[in-house]
């Protein structure tokens, strides 16, 4: 009884106070009130953080935009300017080897390659003709003795005669006449012996010079027609420890040329190896080519191991400039042009820039950024500065603007060119040496 007792009263819901009530509510609202601020911060830092992420990357996205052009430093180093030309090596002297007479050759001693001295038999003609020559005129002029004789004794007795009064006065000149002539027979007919006898020598080849065969044209059962051209036998080398270059350069790199410059030449047969030489002789005499103007240049070269052979190609650099060291741009700085397109995004950054800038600020981002000619520009004549061609190259600044310097240059190659006058150029500065088009493929 008393246990249900406890139960029923147990079960009955105490009411609780309305203070206690006032209580509770109170600290519930303090607890929402807390977790609205709560949640109002976490929204503004998470709103913070994902603008910042946003800003950031955006800027990594504007940093790692790739730029529209290719640059390269301005440094200091050497430079040597060349002019190339290809040519030919060749003997020093050349000797061609001919025959005055004409006949059949039955002996030849030397061939290709061979070396000869001065005076060494190359070759024989058959010598038949010439000895029966020989022995003809000989035979002449034997008979032309006889008659001498003969009338120097008439004549000698006509003398005698006409001083004892035997004989006439005109007798004897007669006399006297034909001696005259025996004797002139005779002179004639020892020329004629001795051509005979110069053509029965000459019927044997000889080396004029000492040398080297580095052509025979001839061999044995040949004949040989000597008549209005002398015929080509052999050609000899003289010394092929000294050989020449003849090379051909154009009209517009002679004035660089001097006697004595130094060539570096190559040939195909030593690809890895340099050979070097001298200009010896600037020929004035011009060679015309389909409106092409050459002028012919000879370079010697030592050749003491013997390994250039005549003939060879030669691609040759003659060395007409050189400096140590010198402040020097890529050359191909000095071939971009920016086009119009390029030049009126140029205003229009320095539009946007001036828009967004101060008045002093605008006014330099427009300067640096549009292309300003000089006020005695004429486009023509004002190209040249001290007698120097003036170049404009092209830097970008930090808003990727081209930038204009008006340069002079000096002595230039393929890669480098020298700057004489560099203007607001310093080293380390880059300069703009081509764009890159859409496609990623920079122009050449």
């Amino acid at each position: 009884m008393n246990c249900r007792a406890a139960a029923r009263h147990a079960a009955k819901p105490i009411n609780p106070s309305p203070r206690l009530r006032a209580f509770k509510q109170r600290r519930q609202e303090k607890q929402l009130t807390k977790l609205k601020k709560r949640l109002s911060l976490g929204l503004a830092a998470l709103a913070l953080l994902a603008g910042g992420a946003g800003w950031m990357q955006q800027q990594a996205g504007k940093s790692s935009k790739p730029s529209p052009f290719r640059v390269s430093e301005v440094d200091e180093g050497a430079i040597t300017q060349v002019v190339m030309a290809n040519g030919n090596l060749q003997p020093v002297t050349v000797v061609t080897v001919g025959s005055q007479v004409s006949g059949t050759v039955i002996t030849r001693l030397v061939d290709f390659n061979d070396k000869v001295k001065k005076g060494q038999v190359l070759l024989r003609l058959d010598p038949a003709n010439f000895e029966a020559r020989v022995r003809q005129a000989s035979a002449s002029m034997r008979a032309a003795e006889a008659q001498v004789a003969f009338t120097r004794g008439n004549y000698e007795r006509n003398e005698s005669l006409v001083k004892q009064g035997f004989l006439s006065a005109p007798q004897r000149d007669q006399s006297r006449r034909e001696l005259d002539a025996a004797l002139a027979q005779v002179e004639v007919s020892r020329a004629q012996l001795d051509a005979a006898q110069t053509d029965l020598a000459n019927s044997v080849i000889r080396s004029p010079v000492d040398g080297v065969v580095i052509k025979r044209s001839v061999d044995v059962g040949q004949t040989v027609a000597a008549s209005f051209q002398t015929p080509e036998l052999f050609l000899i080398a003289k010394d092929l420890r000294e050989m020449v270059i003849q090379t051909n350069v154009s009209e517009a790199d002679v004035g660089q040329l001097r006697e004595g410059q130094q060539v570096r030449f190559v040939v195909d047969a030593f690809p890895s190896r340099e050979f070097e030489g001298r200009v010896q002789q600037f020929r004035l005499n011009a060679t015309n080519t389909q409106g092409v103007v050459t002028y012919t240049v000879i370079v010697d070269v030592p050749n003491e191991d013997g390994e250039l052979k005549p003939g060879m190609t030669a691609q040759t650099r003659i060395v007409v400039a050189q400096r140590p060291t010198a402040l020097r741009l890529p050359t191909a700085a000095l071939r971009f042009v920016p086009t119009e397109e390029e030049l009126k995004l140029n205003r229009d950054k320095a539009a946007g820039a001036a828009n967004a800038a101060s008045a002093p600020a605008s006014a330099a981002a427009a300067a640096s950024a549009v292309q300003v000619n000089r006020p005695d520009d004429d486009g023509v004549l004002s190209t040249l500065r001290g007698g120097a061609r003036v170049y404009r190259v092209y830097t970008l600044d930090a808003d990727k603007r081209l930038q204009a310097h008006e340069v002079t240059v000096g002595i230039a190659n393929t890669k480098f060119t020298e700057l004489i006058s560099s203007g607001s150029l310093k080293k380390g500065d880059a300069v703009v040496t081509r764009r890159v088009p859409v496609d990623g493929k920079a122009e050449l």
